[in-house]
């Protein structure tokens, strides 16, 4: 039986880690082997990066109900309390939407709340 090489699946393996590696600077984007940790690398930090956004959009959303809350006499957990006991279920996003493009909706929010 005739004798298989791997030259073509190798070749194969290499191109697809420096075609990830495109743009990198210096010889992380030439040398396979630098290249392919720049690729290890880099999705990790992709990875990281997917999850991070989440907090940092929370934390966003956050902080422009709590300034439009102070601006209705009011601080942001005293709203959150008074929204679960009202039986308001609107998520921070749709709340921070409210808050930036409706003030007077926000206000009747607070209103109820109080």
């Amino acid at each position: 039986m005739a004798r298989i090489k791997g030259a073509v699946t190798t070749r194969n393996r290499r191109k697809k880690v420096l075609k990830l590696a495109k743009g990198y600077w210096g010889a992380k984007s030439k040398h396979f082997k630098m290249a392919k940790e720049a690729v290890m690398k880099s999705g990790n930090y992709a990875y990281i990066g997917r999850r991070q956004k989440k907090r940092d959009f929370r934390k966003l959303w956050i902080t422009r109900i709590s300034a439009a809350c102070r601006m209705n006499g009011i601080t942001y957990s005293k709203f959150i309390n008074g929204l679960k006991k009202a039986g308001i279920s609107l998520n921070r996003k749709m709340l921070s939407e409210i808050a930036i493009a409706d003030a007077e909706g926000f206000a009747k929010l607070v209103e109820k709340v109080k």
